[in-house]
């Protein structure tokens, strides 16, 4: 486990690393997004910044927030020269002490899982409560291990769609769970191989 600061830590990481310069949007995005109308988004963990470029590009604007300085920076330099700027904001923000200000159409949180402590539950509430109404809020979580996984126990569980939903707790009355479920697909990771993985997928509705 990092004995670092959240930032230290994800800066050093994003450091040892090229900056990407073709970053690939999340697929469970694409294909829930394309299906809504554009407005406001709010990407949560945005990392090399795929997704928000691509809901840029779709019409939405974007706030699109990380723990480190250096994907928040990488990823202004990229909206900047797609001729994005305007629809996307970059902003540096730790989830474990302060949640963006503003009211969304669309939250995403991809994967959203990290070695360090991380408490999700006050996270995704926060982000419940900024949706606007008929606004929601997708999480997507990894649901199996596959070969390129940092986490390689096979003892590790994944919490169901469901359990994230009622870890939550949300009031019925205003939020529903449009989707909860899991969903197979094939995976490319970054060294090319292919593998089959499962993500958990839920979407939160915010009615009234």
């Amino acid at each position: 486990m990092p004995t670092t600061d959240a930032v230290t830590y994800w800066n050093d990481l994003y450091l040892s690393r090229p900056a990407a310069t073709t970053p690939q949007p999340n697929v469970r995005l694409t294909e829930i997004a394309t299906h809504l109308p554009a407005g406001d988004a709010l990407d949560l963990g945005c990392g090399n910044g795929g997704d928000a470029l691509w809901l840029a590009g779709q019409g939405w604007r974007v706030t699109a927030t990380d723990v480190s300085t250096v994907a928040v920076e990488r990823l202004a330099t990229l909206a900047g020269a797609r001729g994005l700027a305007d629809q996307v904001v970059a902003v540096q923000c730790d989830l474990s002490g302060s949640f963006p200000h503003g009211q969304f159409d669309l939250i995403s949180a991809q994967y959203l899982h990290t070695t360090l402590d991380l408490d999700r539950a006050p996270i995704l509430r926060s982000a419940a409560h900024a949706l606007r109404p008929q606004g929601r809020l997708l999480v997507v979580d990894h649901g199996s291990i596959a070969p390129w996984s940092w986490n390689q126990d096979p003892g590790v569980r994944f919490p169901s769609p469901q359990e994230v939903a009622e870890d939550i707790g949300l009031d019925s009355a205003t939020w529903t769970v449009e989707r909860a479920d899991a969903s197979r697909r094939i995976a490319t990771g970054p060294d090319g191989s292919t593998a089959e993985v499962t993500d958990h997928i839920l979407i939160i509705h915010r009615t009234a």
